[in-house]
């Protein structure tokens, strides 16, 4: 449209919108609305009842086209969501009477009107608890933000975890939720991975795990989200009292029961990146990739909520926890049995360097460094450089930011580019590099999906046995 209309878009949109508006209005005609039936005596069927309210989706495109294609800010085009949204509730029943339902036009446009008033009412009362949250979330904030406890709590994570990696993200996960208390999306994010993510790279890379950074920031933004529905603030916990008229507190906590289940996925992000598509090449091995991961969740679920086919046993719920950390981490015991990296001698970089990209293209170099930092501390980190694709060993390890100089059989950094990849990577001068990982040829570790599919396939069949000898039993 935007090629077709160019500056008359606005406008030919608005066109289409309005005639949407009239067709689904006159579709919406021969299915009854529930809302205008005097009394329900059974729950309506939902084919006739969305086809009856399909115009209310309307606002929702709009919503869509104005961050999408318009660019504009999200609370402009929200704001326009809600104006059509003012329309529809004003115009829906005129202009149904006027398609051919009958009735008086004019009292169905007040009636309209009246509906505009009580909901404007209604959505003002329902923002009071809200904004109260909100005002008490900010002395949060701004407590965190003017006293500089946030960097205090990361280098708290770092003391505390003592180097453990599974703490560190326990640790990281609990701040993230503090954080994240009473803050609007875009904040959130910046602040949980301004302060969060780079701890997780950081001791992610000294412990030989290098993390891509989709999925660190998507581990603390999950978390900080998370805190929308966690006591004491619970923002998303307020809005939801609001609707249902329930005590907000015990909907956050019942909230927070329920979303907590799924608190393990964001350790998946980190442990296993096929989730987030990372290395996946081909149509096939992403279908494959979600089945197993619905099927995990499916697991997981199962596990939590005790319930499967039937009321779960103890061995049941251990095993399907099982099958859900094998479905979601194959690796884990496959790295033990096939590790994913040997170890070279730190003079053999260039010859490696040379290779890189010729052999497996999109292969990094793999190296382990270690030396002292600016602050006097020792540390050891797993680095990994995209090499281009052209030049010798010692140009392609330059563009990366790398000079590198041999005394006796050490390798030293002599020189690290401004801004380079190696500087990012947490490279410094002199810093030692110690040994090159070269990945190891070994079978696909998804091999370790067949005993988990198994195992699955043996507690369904357990459960339908015990179904049937239930069913026996009542009859």
């Amino acid at each position: 449209m935007k090629q077709s209309f160019g500056q008359a878009t606005p406008f030919m949109a608005c066109v289409l919108l309005l005639l949407s508006y009239i067709g689904l209005l006159r579709t919406s005609i021969r299915f009854p609305d529930p809302v205008d039936l005097e009394e329900l005596s059974h729950l309506p069927a939902p084919g006739p009842t969305i086809k009856s309210g399909l115009y209310f989706f309307l606002p929702v495109i709009v919503l869509v086209w104005n961050l999408m294609v318009e660019r504009l800010s999200p609370g402009l085009a929200v704001f326009w969501a809600i104006v059509f949204m003012g329309l529809i509730i004003v115009t829906q029943r005129p202009l149904k009477s006027l398609l051919g339902t009958g009735g008086n036009i004019r009292a169905e446009f007040a009636r309209g009107l009246n509906d505009l008033h009580d909901g404007l009412i209604k959505g003002a009362r329902n923002m009071i608890g809200i904004g109260v949250a909100t005002a008490a979330a900010g002395i949060i904030v701004g407590t965190v933000t003017l006293t500089g406890i946030g960097l205090i709590m990361t280098e708290f994570v770092e003391f505390v975890s003592a180097g453990n990696l599974l703490l560190m993200l326990l640790f990281t996960a609990v701040v993230s939720l503090f954080l994240g208390m009473g803050l609007p999306t875009t904040a959130n994010y910046i602040v949980v991975s301004t302060l969060m993510a780079p701890v997780i790279v950081t001791l992610g890379a000294q412990h030989g795990l290098l993390l891509p950074l989709v999925a660190v920031h998507l581990f603390v933004f999950y978390f900080g989200i998370l805190a929308d529905d966690t006591p004491p603030v619970g923002l998303a916990a307020f809005a939801a009292s609001a609707i249902a008229r329930s005590d907000p507190v015990k909907t956050g906590i019942q909230g927070f029961g329920y979303d907590i289940r799924t608190a393990i996925l964001p350790f998946f992000f980190i442990f296993n990146t096929d989730l987030l598509l990372i290395g996946v090449n081909s149509i096939w091995h992403a279908i494959a990739i979600f089945i197993v991961a619905l099927t995990a969740m499916l697991a997981f679920a199962s596990a939590t909520q005790r319930f499967l086919l039937i009321r779960c046993r103890l061995w049941e719920i251990a095993a399907l926890l099982l099958v859900a950390f094998a479905l979601f981490r194959p690796g884990f015991w496959w790295d033990m049995i096939y590790p994913p990296y040997h170890e070279t001698a730190p003079t053999t970089i260039e010859e490696l360097a040379r290779e890189v990209d010729r052999v497996e293209p999109g292969h990094d170099l793999l190296m382990v460094a270690e030396g002292e930092t600016l602050e006097g501390k020792f540390v050891t980190r797993h680095i990994a450089l995209k090499l281009s694709a052209a030049g010798d060993a010692l140009d392609r390890l330059s563009q990366a930011g790398l000079i590198l100089r041999k005394e006796a059989d050490r390798v030293l950094i002599d020189s690290v580019g401004f801004a380079s990849q190696a500087e990012k990577a947490g490279l410094e001068f002199d810093w030692a590099i110690t040994s090159i990982l070269n990945e190891t040829r070994r079978p696909p570790r998804e091999l370790m999906y067949i005993p988990g599919y198994l195992l699955l396939g043996l507690i369904v069949f357990m459960q339908r046995r015990r179904c049937r000898r239930t069913a026996k039993g009542r009859g």
